[in-house]
């Protein structure tokens, strides 16, 4: 019985210590991230980076995807797709890492990864306006309008009345001749911003 608790006792204090330390550490890590802000609103990149790196833990999703976005404003766009990339490693299903990860890939010319990890996104988000909005534009760039227009489809189903999505709903219909839908489209866009010069060009087009 005696063994029994000092065994428990043993096991409270190893318990409690353990706790102080990770209440240390998380305490530490908490004012590194805010002093990382602090340089960020300064644009000071650098000394915000080294703020996270004196802290840093692979393991660490939180450290990883924010030191992916500083590096990625200082430049270092190679070194932020690594961070990135770990944090998808760590959060498989993060949105937020993928959707980081997309700026410096799409930095360094690396298309097939930005289209690689909008379907990943969309996988987990069907419904996600970022992955669906630049998806479109990558097919739309490659004038696939076939392609585009089921991502703007997507859009203006979810919404209706966003400028964005209607407008390139719009030209996609124009180009597949789909003119009436696309005459509607082009209306619709005018009532969200009067005077849009692309929406007046393509109805302008449209006999």
């Amino acid at each position: 019985m005696e063994t029994l608790k000092r065994t428990i006792a043993v096991g409270f204090i190893a318990f409690f210590i353990t706790n102080i330390s990770f209440a240390q550490n998380y305490k530490e890590i908490q004012d590194a991230f805010a002093l990382s802000y602090q340089h960020e609103t300064k644009a000071e990149y650098p000394k915000a980076i080294d703020a996270l790196k004196k802290v840093y833990d692979e393991k660490s999703y939180e450290i990883n995807l924010r030191l992916g976005w500083l590096t990625y404003m200082s430049g270092l766009f190679t070194e932020s797709s690594a961070y990135y990339q770990k944090a998808i490693k760590i959060m498989p299903l993060s949105i937020e890492a993928k959707l980081g990860f997309v700026n410096p890939a799409a930095a360094l010319g690396n298309w097939e990864q930005v289209k690689t990890q909008y379907i990943e996104i969309l996988k987990t988000d069907p419904k996600n306006y970022t992955a669906n909005y630049r998806m479109g534009l990558i097919f739309y760039g490659k004038k696939n309008y076939m392609s585009a227009v089921k991502y703007y489809e997507t859009l203006t189903n979810l919404y209706p009345f966003d400028y964005d999505s209607m407008i390139m709903y719009a030209w996609c219909n124009y180009f597949l001749q789909k003119t009436r839908e696309a005459k509607v489209l082009f209306n619709k866009t005018l009532m969200n911003k009067p005077n849009d010069a692309s929406a007046l060009e393509g109805l302008s087009l449209i006999k």
